[in-house]
């Protein structure tokens, strides 16, 4: 998989527009990267989006930037000339997915099929767009369709909104999903752009859905733990449950036997998504501590993040 699918991968989401004025370029995208998905899939059924797509490159040259809806090589060339990234077309047109391959161009054709997931197996795809996804039979058709093909990577579009996109992207074989509810049209041609980056913000963190696990408490050694544990416990009427690191008051307390990161401790968070997470974290200028990371299965599933609040660490944990 190239690096511009992984950058898709970890972020996740595919916005896909549609923009009718070329002069709503720059302040979409503007908001797309302020909330949080530096990233647009414009699609070529309209006249502005050559234009658009030039407005977003020079504007912004670090957005991944695609073309959707693409049907000839044509299409193929001006959206490349334009500054896009990769290729998106509804269906899978041997002509244009050959010369993408031929030329080095990032191309996800779409699919529905088990015939046509072998016929882009057979040009050199690993990643394909399933497409239209819910109107096809959504994700229980596609976990059936995919099994035998456990070398592609699917990307679902058509019917993905805030109600599914999570189900779908925790699905092993999803790589990103596509949609256009958090930037509809209609408040693109009205200019609506706070709107906008309020639903792409909110789409974001729908996905990551962050939540607070526990709270950690640093103790002195195993002693002040335990005591302090066993205050809480009569306080909140919580059970105790000991380890060897630390103590369990509850699920929401952890009292380590020690001085661990962070001043008074940590603040466990968990995630829908920790790698994506990470990525979007990244992006904000916070970075992890890369000495911290604990794997499964080569799956990153906890990492402490560089930075504290209040005193507090903050770990980061992948949410089952």
């Amino acid at each position: 998989m190239n690096q511009i699918l992984q950058q898709l991968g970890l972020l996740g989401i595919v916005p896909v527009v549609t923009i009718e004025d070329a002069g709503n370029a720059e302040p979409l995208a503007q908001v797309l990267i302020d909330g949080g998905l530096p990233c647009a899939e414009v699609t070529f059924r309209t006249s502005a989006a050559q234009e658009s797509m030039k407005r977003m490159a020079k504007a912004f040259p670090s957005m991944l930037l695609g073309a959707g809806t693409v049907l000839t090589v044509e299409q193929v060339k001006r959206a490349v000339d334009s500054g896009g990234q990769f290729v998106v077309s509804p269906g899978l047109d041997r002509t244009v997915v050959e010369y993408c391959v031929r030329n080095g161009i990032t191309v996800t054709p779409g699919v529905i099929t088990p015939t046509e997931i072998q016929v882009a197996l057979e040009l050199g795809l690993d990643v394909v767009k399933f497409f239209p996804a819910e109107a096809s039979g959504g994700l229980a058709y596609l976990k059936a369709v995919s099994a035998p093909y456990r070398q592609v990577w699917f990307i679902p579009t058509g019917g993905i909104d805030e109600s599914n996109v999570v189900q779908y992207l925790k699905s092993s074989r999803v790589l990103a999903c596509g949609g256009s509810w958090m930037v509809r049209a209609d408040l693109i041609s009205a200019r609506r752009f706070d709107e906008i980056r309020k639903h792409v913000e909110q789409a974001v963190a729908g996905m990551l859905g962050f939540q607070m696990i526990h709270l950690g408490i640093n103790n002195a050694n195993a002693a002040e733990a335990e005591q302090l544990a066993a205050l809480l416990s009569r306080l909140l009427h919580l059970p105790v449950k000991g380890g060897d690191s630390s103590l369990f008051v509850g699920t929401q307390f952890e009292f380590l036997k020690q001085q661990y990161l962070g001043g008074h401790g940590h603040i466990a968070i968990g995630t829908n998504f920790i790698e994506r997470a990470v990525a979007h974290l990244a992006r904000l200028g916070i970075n992890v501590k890369d000495e911290t990371k604990v794997q499964h299965d080569g799956k990153l599933v906890t990492v402490y993040l560089d930075t504290e609040v209040g005193g507090f660490a903050i770990h980061l944990r992948q949410m089952e």
